[in-house]
C-alpha cells in the first residue's frame, strides 16, 4: 500500500455559537483536513486547526507545510508511520499542525486496509466508556448560569470554565456561581488560556478557594514556568495544570521539576500527532500527572475521532476527554461522533470510524493562497 496522493484542504466551519476566551474569539472554526489516498483506493483524513496563538499554525502555513512535506510522502508504504514520522522531521522541523494532520489520516488509512480502528494500532484499549469535559465558555453569568444547567440536565460530569476574559474578582464570582449552580460530586476546572499575570492568578485561586474547582489550567503565559509554580504554592488545593506550555516529552517534564503542575492538556497539534500523544500519556503516569486529552475548540469528528482512539489506550485521563464537534452548527462527517449523558464510547469500526461526507467538505472550503518553499 503505497500512498498515491496527500491533498490539504482548509475549511472555514460554522459554530454553533461563539466561543469566548482569553486572547480569542472562535465565531467560525478554521481547520485544514488532510486527505491521503494510496494506490489501494483506500482513503484517509487527517485534521489540524489554525492555531496561532497556541501553536503557531494558521491556514495558510499549514496548507503550505503539507504541501512541502507530501513529497517526502508520496511513494511510501501507507502503514509505515514511523517511516513517516522520520521522513516528515527530515524534511522539515516543528510544524506540528501539519505532522499531525498527516499522521492521523496515515493512522486512518493504516486502520481501514487493515480491518482495525486506530485504537488498535496506539496499543492496549483501557477503556471503553469516557467522560467528556464540557466547555463553558459563553463570558456572562446568566448566560453561562443556563449552559451549565443544559449540560448537567444532560448528564455531564466534567466541566471547563473559560476565565482570563474579565477581571479576576470577576471571574472569581462568575466560577464560584457556576460551581454552586453544579453542586457537589462533580470534575470542575477553569482555563484562563495564559489570560491572567501572576498577580491576578493568585487573586483568582484564592478568591475561589472551597468553591469545587479540582484544577486551573493555564493561569499565566505558556513560558512562565516560575509564575505557574507561584499560582500552585498560593493555593495547593486546587491543581494547577499546563495548555498552551506543552509541546513536547521535554515541556511536561519541566512542568513536574519545577512544581507549576501536577497534570496536562493532550493536543495532537501541540505534539505533532497521535502517537506522540500516546508517548506523552504514559510519560505523565509515570510522573503522576493527571491528564486531560483534548482537542481545540472547533475541529470537526476527524480530531476528535483520532483524540477518542488516544483517550481509549493511554494509561490515565484522570482530567476527562474534551471533544468539540459537538459546538459545530455543521460537521464534515455524515454522522458525527455520538455522545450519550456526557460520555463517549471508543470507536471499533476500522481506521478513525467515521465517513467524511465529500460535498461537506466541499461546502465549507476556503481557498488559500500558497507558495513553494525552498
Amino acid at each position: 500500500m503505497r500512498i498515491r496522493t496527500i491533498e490539504p484542504i482548509a475549511v472555514s466551519l460554522p459554530m454553533l455559537k461563539p466561543v469566548i476566551m482569553a486572547g480569542e474569539v472562535v465565531r467560525r472554526a478554521d481547520n485544514v483536513l488532510v486527505r491521503v489516498e494510496a494506490d489501494n483506493d483506500f482513503v484517509g483524513w487527517g485534521e489540524a486547526a489554525s492555531a496561532p496563538i497556541m501553536t503557531g499554525d494558521t491556514l495558510e502555513s499549514i496548507v503550505s507545510a503539507v504541501h512541502y512535506l507530501e513529497s517526502a510522502l508520496r511513494g511510501r508504504d501507507g502503514a509505515d508511520i514511523a517511516g513517516a514520522h522520520a521522513a516528515m522531521d527530515g524534511r522539515m522541523y516543528g510544524n506540528h499542525g501539519a505532522k499531525a494532520a498527516i499522521e492521523i489520516a496515515l493512522h486512518d488509512l493504516a486502520g481501514r486496509a487493515a480491518g482495525k480502528p486506530v485504537h488498535a494500532l496506539l496499543g492496549e484499549k483501557k477503556r471503553s466508556r469516557m467522560a467528556l469535559l464540557g466547555v463553558i465558555g459563553g463570558g456572562d453569568l446568566e448566560g453561562d448560569l443556563r449552559d451549565a444547567e443544559k449540560k448537567k440536565a444532560a448528564g455531564i460530569t466534567a466541566y471547563k470554565i473559560k476565565v482570563g476574559i474579565d477581571t479576576a474578582a470577576n471571574d472569581a464570582a462568575r466560577t464560584r456561581a457556576i460551581c454552586k449552580l453544579l453542586g457537589p460530586g462533580l470534575l470542575i476546572s477553569a482555563d484562563a488560556n495564559q489570560g491572567y499575570t501572576t498577580e491576578q492568578a493568585i487573586d483568582y485561586v484564592r478568591a475561589v478557594k472551597g468553591c469545587g474547582l479540582d484544577f486551573f489550567e493555564q493561569p499565566v503565559v505558556a513560558d512562565d514556568l516560575a509564575g505557574m509554580a507561584a499560582v500552585a504554592a498560593a493555593a495547593p488545593e486546587i491543581a494547577i495544570g499546563a495548555d498552551e506550555g506543552i509541546h513536547s516529552l521535554a515541556d511536561i517534564s519541566r512542568h513536574h521539576e519545577c512544581k507549576a503542575a501536577r497534570g496536562v492538556s493532550l493536543k495532537a497539534i501541540k505534539l505533532g500527532g497521535i502517537r506522540a500523544v500516546v508517548e506523552a500519556g504514559k510519560l505523565c503516569d509515570s510522573l503522576g500527572m493527571s491528564v486531560n486529552i483534548s482537542c481545540k475548540t472547533g475541529e470537526s469528528s476527524i480530531a476528535c475521532a483520532a483524540a477518542l482512539h488516544v483517550a481509549s489506550v493511554i494509561p490515565n485521563i484522570a482530567w476527562g476527554l474534551t471533544l468539540t464537534h459537538s459546538g459545530l452548527a455543521e460537521d464534515v462527517t455524515a454522522q458525527p461522533i455520538r455522545t450519550d449523558k456526557g460520555h463517549a464510547d471508543s470507536i471499533e469500526r476500522p481506521g478513525l470510524g467515521i465517513d467524511v461526507d465529500e460535498d461537506r467538505v466541499r461546502r465549507h472550503r476556503v481557498q488559500i493562497a500558497t507558495r513553494n518553499v525552498a
